[in-house]
């Protein structure tokens, strides 16, 4: 891991889980770097709050001028990464996402109801949907490590446990966890849905955060010419193929419901 990736984790970590790690003091173009990265994982928030807690710092590792630009581009951001990670969890696969509906209606009807699992289990679903869309995602991966550390003693693990089984997303939900674990310094025994450490979660989250800015599902597949010939756009549709099959092993009935759904889409938004 380079540099600015370690730097990238430590304000992170600094910002979102409050742990103090020492930052390593770079160039002026890095710096700038890792601000660019920030901000194309929607974490330039947390890197703010992250920096504040290193302005004190001896030996001014961070450049006051970087200070100021996270700063203030931070601010000019808050408004889309609030947006960026909040939208209703759903999975593609429609007989699981019955499955997924009936599980919260029930959940909240029970005598014994455990809130605290249902929002695990909604950013755990987030989170699929994000990564087998667009790529990791940091900043979803840390609101799991946040709700841990806050909630984490009032979550019913046995349900959690019973649900991703049902849903056929346990091994995915692991593969979150590991990510905690290989890059934010998280112990496994503070992640009870993650029975062994997926080996793959360091080298994974890597390749998405310096792929993140092409790494996107949302480009089209098929678009109509204006001379009405439909044009496949095949760079698009390998890299979503790519993505497909990394993730495949994990949830093997989800992500190929997920290639399907966007295959269909790209294919309905073709002009009649």
């Amino acid at each position: 891991m380079d540099i600015i990736k370690r730097n990238f984790f430590r304000l992170l970590r600094s910002g979102a889980l409050n742990e103090y790690v020492t930052l390593e003091p770079m160039s002026l173009f890095k710096w700038h770097r890792l601000i660019k990265m920030l901000e194309s994982q929607h974490v330039l928030g947390i890197a703010a709050k992250g920096i504040r807690n290193h302005q004190y710092d001896e030996g001014q590792v961070i450049p006051k001028v970087i200070f100021q630009e996270l700063l203030t581009a931070a601010d000019a951001n808050e408004e889309a990464e609030r947006k960026a990670f909040h939208e209703e969890s759903t999975l593609s696969n429609r007989f699981l996402n019955r499955r997924l509906h009936h599980i919260r209606t029930s959940e909240r009807h029970a005598i014994d109801t455990s809130l605290e699992a249902l929002q695990l289990l909604d950013l755990i679903v987030k989170n699929l949907d994000c990564i087998l869309n667009s790529g990791i995602s940091l900043r979803g991966i840390l609101e799991i490590g946040s709700f841990l550390r806050m909630k984490g003693d009032k979550v019913d693990f046995v349900k959690l446990d019973n649900w991703l089984s049902d849903l056929h997303i346990q091994r995915f939900a692991q593969l979150e966890g590991s990510i905690l674990i290989a890059v934010f310094n998280f112990e496994q025994d503070e992640i009870p849905f993650v029975q062994r450490t997926e080996p793959a979660a360091g080298k994974l989250t890597l390749r998405s955060l310096t792929h993140t800015a092409q790494d996107t599902a949302e480009e089209w597949h098929f678009r109509q010419s204006k001379t009405g010939f439909v044009k496949n756009n095949s760079k698009a549709m390998r890299r979503n193929l790519r993505r497909s099959m990394r993730y495949v092993a994990y949830a093997p009935v989800e992500t190929t419901s997920n290639f399907l759904r966007n295959f269909a889409r790209s294919l309905s938004e073709i002009e009649e």
